[in-house]
């Protein structure tokens, strides 16, 4: 559902069709219901759903959906057993990808994972064969206009967040991983709202990809993920032009 943080990808996220809103909508829907069967169906006491139903908020799913995802997952026996899969492998000229899955039946998303690589000039790796190049940062975003840059830096640092970056039209809080519920709302208390809050794999350095070919298939490999029902986070270390 994303890449590494770059100013660009939140606007290709508010540019979706209908289509890709409704799979957006099925993918939240799945964590949804592993947050209830895992911490209860009370937002108050189980952080992960908390956060969830901030993150689908954010996409804009409707409450009456999310209330009936939490009814269904809170009574439900005997669905779906949803396990996460992280798998770990390089795309095009060595680009370093991050692919965050929930699934019913691990055999099948294996072997679509193998052949978005494999397709695509990449190929699938070990665990922790590029997960060493990232680190794990809750990333909150905020339109830049309407906003004070030392304002807002100041509060996000009092609420515990650990870095601030100002991009032409986006600020981009980082916080440590558990801490990104609690910033959030520390924030949203003295009234700042933002497009995005999630738990990201931000890489330590990127790369260029030169050649057509290769930015295609990077290109196609990352869509390829996207549309696929079982992933839930894409993650990369390729620097794209915001035109590619």
């Amino acid at each position: 559902m994303s890449g590494h943080s770059k100013w660009s990808t939140i606007k290709r996220k508010k540019e979706k069709t209908d289509a890709q809103r409704a799979k957006i909508f099925t993918k939240i829907g799945r964590e949804i219901a592993v947050a209830v069967r895992g911490g209860g169906s009370d937002p108050s006491v189980n952080a992960k759903l908390k956060d969830i139903i901030s993150k689908a908020k954010d996409n804009n799913v409707p409450n009456d959906n999310i209330e009936r995802i939490i009814k269904k997952a809170a009574g439900e026996s005997g669905g779906a057993d949803y396990e996460e899969i992280i798998y770990e492998g390089y795309g095009p000229s060595g680009v370093a990808v991050i692919v965050e899955t929930l699934t019913e039946n691990r055999n099948r998303t294996a072997g679509d994972m193998r052949h978005y690589f494999d397709k695509y000039g990449g190929n699938l790796g070990q665990s922790g064969c590029v997960s060493f190049l990232f680190s794990r940062q809750g990333v909150l975003l905020a339109q830049a206009e309407g906003v004070g840059e030392d304002a807002l830096m100041e509060d996000a640092l009092e609420a515990g967040a650990v870095d601030f970056l100002a991009g032409d039209d986006l600020f981009d809080i980082r916080t440590a991983p558990n801490d990104l519920g609690t910033v959030r709302e520390a924030l949203e208390a003295k009234g700042y709202r933002f497009l995005s809050a999630e738990i990201a794999y931000i890489p330590a350095t990127c790369v260029s990809l030169t050649e057509e070919e290769d930015i295609r298939n990077m290109s196609r490999m990352l869509e390829m993920f996207d549309d696929n029902d079982d992933v839930q986070g894409v993650w990369h270390n390729w620097e794209a032009n915001d035109d590619e």
